[in-house]
């Protein structure tokens, strides 16, 4: 799960840039150059959320009409808007960029602003014409995602200067949205849902975290406040593992409140199965950072699913 803050890493300055790097031409390579500056590797966490969300409605089924519904919603929560909400990103962070980082897409020439301005209207249109289609409820849902993505990136607000707010913006955006839109998709929301979904962006608050581990240095060079610069590493990382614990504590008690005991047992099991990565990433956060994703973020993951097939049932 990544968070828009990549971009906002410093890495030593290249070699002098002398030049621009002139874009490769044809249709592929305009295809190629949209596809790397939409960062798929963040479209995992709001599809996995839209999917989570249609499940916890109970109205999911296995005909033609409900997965063509379920393909096109993750589509829209995944690949357009989330892969929008990184173009906006680099497009905002490209001054900085062409100073610390000249080799990405946009400083170095590779993908112009003329490229930007058309790939951000494309993706606006197909995001908000997927969401209409859904619903008007799931609409606002995009709409108010939206507003998130642009108040994280771009100025006066610019919340991705503080970690406290920019990780809300984000873990709002990815989590608790894209779960509400999910299930508004087909059905009525209830109140458990919601709960539930609030929850996980709370979680999610906390994995954001674990993405600023890497540009400590560069964050308090540029005056980005992100919680390991607030509060040392070994402080950020127990703060982590707290929220996504608590979050996850909320969710099984309410599990259980509700009725739900198979599906709270099964999120306390990958509750205590974080344990030993936990444990891990707090002795050591900067460099178990991909250890610690590819486990407790994971088994965070999978209680999401099981949790919406408990409030299915």
């Amino acid at each position: 799960m990544r968070d828009l803050r990549d971009s906002s890493s410093i890495t030593p300055p290249t070699p002098t840039v002398t030049q621009a790097i002139r874009p490769t031409g044809g249709v592929r390579g305009i295809l190629s150059r949209s596809f790397l500056l939409m960062k798929p590797v963040t479209w995992f966490a709001p599809a996995w959320a839209f999917l989570c969300g249609a499940v916890a409605s109970g109205q999911l089924g296995w005909s033609v009409d409900l997965i063509g519904r379920l393909l096109l919603g993750t589509l829209m929560a995944g690949p357009i808007l989330t892969g929008l909400s990184q173009v906006v990103n680099d497009y905002c962070d490209r001054e900085v960029d062409a100073i610390n980082e000249p080799q990405r897409l946009i400083p170095s020439g590779q993908v112009t602003l003329r490229h930007v301005y058309i790939l951000t209207v494309v993706l606006t249109w197909l995001g908000c014409s997927v969401a209409i289609f859904l619903g008007r409820e799931v609409a606002l849902y995009v709409g108010i995602g939206l507003i998130c993505a642009l108040s994280y990136s771009m100025k006066p607000l610019r919340g991705k200067r503080n970690g406290w707010v920019g990780n809300t913006l984000v873990a709002i955006s990815y989590e608790g949205l894209a779960w509400l839109a999910g299930h508004a998709a087909f059905g009525a929301l209830t109140g458990p849902s919601v709960a539930v979904a609030m929850l996980y962006s709370l979680g999610a608050h906390g994995i954001m975290t674990v993405n600023d581990f890497k540009s400590i240095v560069g964050d308090t060079k540029m005056g980005i406040r992100s919680i390991p610069v607030q509060y040392g590493k070994v402080m950020a990382a127990r703060l982590v593992v707290i929220t996504m614990g608590v979050a996850q504590l909320g969710v099984i008690g309410l599990l259980f409140w509700w009725g739900h005991p198979i599906a709270g047992a099964v999120v306390g099991l990958l509750l205590a199965a974080q344990s030993v990565p936990n444990v891990r990433f707090i002795r050591d956060p900067e460099h178990n950072e991909v250890f610690f994703n590819a486990t407790a973020i994971m088994l965070f993951v999978w209680g999401m699913l099981a949790a919406a097939i408990g409030l299915a049932g």
